[in-house]
């Protein structure tokens, strides 16, 4: 499995041609404590860049970007009753949905980990 970063603070791990997504630590970070998550419907077609997914905290609502062109295969239904997962556990519990990828070529594009961490601090 690999995980690739975005510069929007999403991350995705592929495994062949499934891809899971969430938001980084570093994001809900920023974002405070979360309050609701609107999730995509499975079946749901996405385009590179779309932003299918919101996410509410006490601070703001922040569209989360498909890093990925693909059809939502998944949504995380915990989240419905626990939208606190996405800060206790943002980077594997926390994940948003699931995509089946359209073009594997677009994860070229995204970053690796070493690359993300050099792009955070630099912010």
């Amino acid at each position: 499995m690999a995980r690739y970063f975005t510069q929007d603070h999403e991350w995705i791990d592929v495994d062949g041609e499934t891809g899971t997504v969430g938001i980084t630590d570093y994001a809900q970070g920023q974002l405070g404590d979360i309050t609701y998550v609107d999730l995509p419907s499975a079946g749901t077609t996405l385009k590179k860049g779309d932003a299918p997914c919101v996410v509410d905290s006490v601070k703001a609502a922040s569209d989360v970007y498909a890093p990925v062109s693909g059809e939502v295969i998944e949504a995380n239904a915990a989240l419905e009753d626990q939208p606190e997962l996405v800060n206790t556990d943002a980077e594997t519990g926390g994940w948003l949905f699931r995509i089946h990828l359209a073009d594997a070529a677009e994860l070229d594009g995204l970053m690796n980990e070493a690359a993300y961490k050099d792009y955070v601090a630099g912010l």
